[in-house]
C-alpha cells in the first residue's frame, strides 16, 4: 500500500525510490546491516554483531516467503509500437523469453500483439526499464503470478 511503520522500513522505501531494482527486503537487511556495524564499531559488543547479523538475515527471508511466496513470480504484459525489438532486447539482456499474443484495443479499434512475459522479481525494474528506453509510450502491465512451471522457473 506504500505506507511505512516509520523504522528502517521508511529508509528503504525512499531508496527504492532511487533504486528500483532492489527489493524492499533487500533495502531493509542493508540499512540494519548498517546500523548494527555502527553498533559494534561504538559499543564493540561482536558476539550481539554476529546474533543480529543472523536475525537480520532471517526476517529478510520471512519478508520475501509472507509478502511474495515461495516461488513468486511476476506477469509482464507489454503493449507497444516496438515488439520486436523490445522482445529482443529482453532476451538478450535478462536472458528471458517473451511471447505476442495478439489482442484488440476496444477503445481504439487497433489490433496490437502484446507481448507477455513471466519474469522473477529482481528482472521487473530492468524489463520495465528496457521497454521505456525503447519504447516511452509502451503499456505495461504488471501482475502477480503465484507459479510458473517450466524453463527458467520451477521444474515441476
Amino acid at each position: 500500500m506504500n505506507s511505512s511503520t516509520g523504522g528502517t522500513d521508511l529508509i528503504s522505501y525512499i531508496a527504492r525510490q532511487y533504486k528500483p531494482t532492489i527489493s524492499m527486503s533487500r533495502a531493509i537487511i542493508i540499512m540494519d546491516t548498517i546500523i548494527v556495524s555502527v553498533n559494534v564499531i561504538f559499543f564493540k559488543e561482536i558476539e550481539i554483531g554476529l546474533y543480529s547479523a543472523i536475525v537480520i538475515y532471517l526476517m529478510g527471508k520471512m519478508i520475501d516467503i509472507l509478502f511474495e511466496g515461495i516461488y513468486f513470480t511476476k506477469l509482464l504484459f507489454i503493449v507497444s509500437d516496438k515488439n520486436e525489438e523490445i522482445a529482443e532486447k529482453i532476451g538478450e539482456k535478462i536472458k528471458r523469453g517473451t511471447t505476442g499474443i495478439f489482442g484488440k484495443g476496444m477503445y481504439t479499434n487497433e489490433e496490437k500483439l502484446v507481448l507477455m512475459c513471466a519474469a522473477s522479481r529482481g528482472d521487473i525494474a530492468k524489463i520495465k526499464m528496457i521497454a521505456r528506453q525503447i519504447d516511452s509510450q509502451s503499456f505495461i502491465v504488471i501482475t502477480n503470478s503465484r507459479e510458473v512451471v517450466g524453463l527458467g522457473f520451477k521444474k515441476t
